[in-house]
């Protein structure tokens, strides 16, 4: 049992506590006065985004063998065979999961450095998921469209959601805890360190 803290002090579970919470409110009201009243009023960075999920979505197809294209006259529409298939809308283009994670990381306590380079590692990894994702949204288009539905709200979204939450996981029990200084050659028995 641990002594109880001095009073007016704060135990050290309770200030990371407290401090993640103070991080997580100010970047969550960064992201409504910077995002929500602001970007997506203005509308060109969820349009941009769209349009660049929807083309590398169709180069995957591209190299997977199917015929998929851009539609000429929306650069949000993957076609599959001259057929529409999957429309990129602004929900699904990445950005809130991006920022998601991204919060969850900052927020939580651990050394910069790492943060520095998970970052930017967990967003092209979650990247690369939504191009999967569309793209297999147009496969499952084109071959089984009665379960488009079910798969688009579910399925690809538990994967997605499942894998941010194993990144949030490898950060809170590895990533964010510094590194331990190598532990003194043991003593042999009945010897006294001095």
């Amino acid at each position: 049992m641990s002594p109880p803290a001095p009073a007016g002090t704060t135990p050290p579970g309770n200030r990371l506590l407290y401090r993640f919470i103070l991080v997580a409110a100010a970047m969550y009201l960064g992201w409504f006065f910077g995002y929500e009243q602001w970007l997506a009023r203005d509308g060109r960075l969820d349009a941009a985004l769209c349009a660049h999920i929807t083309k590398v979505s169709v180069a995957a197809l591209h190299a997977l063998g199917f015929d998929a294209a851009v539609a000429a006259a929306n650069d949000r529409l993957v076609t599959m065979n001259g057929q529409s298939a999957v429309i990129v809308g602004v929900p699904c283009n990445g950005l809130v999961l991006y920022a998601l994670f991204t919060g969850f990381v900052l927020a939580f306590p651990g050394p910069w450095r790492r943060k520095l380079w998970f970052i930017p590692a967990g967003i092209g990894l979650i990247w690369c998921l939504n191009i999967l994702r569309v793209a297999a949204l147009a496969i499952n288009h084109h071959y089984a469209h009665q379960s488009l539905d079910f798969n688009h709200h579910y399925t690809f979204t538990f994967v997605v959601y499942a894998c941010i939450f194993g990144l949030w996981m490898l950060w809170a029990r590895r990533l964010a805890v510094p590194a331990r200084p190598a532990l003194p050659a043991s003593t042999p028995t009945g010897a006294v360190s001095a």
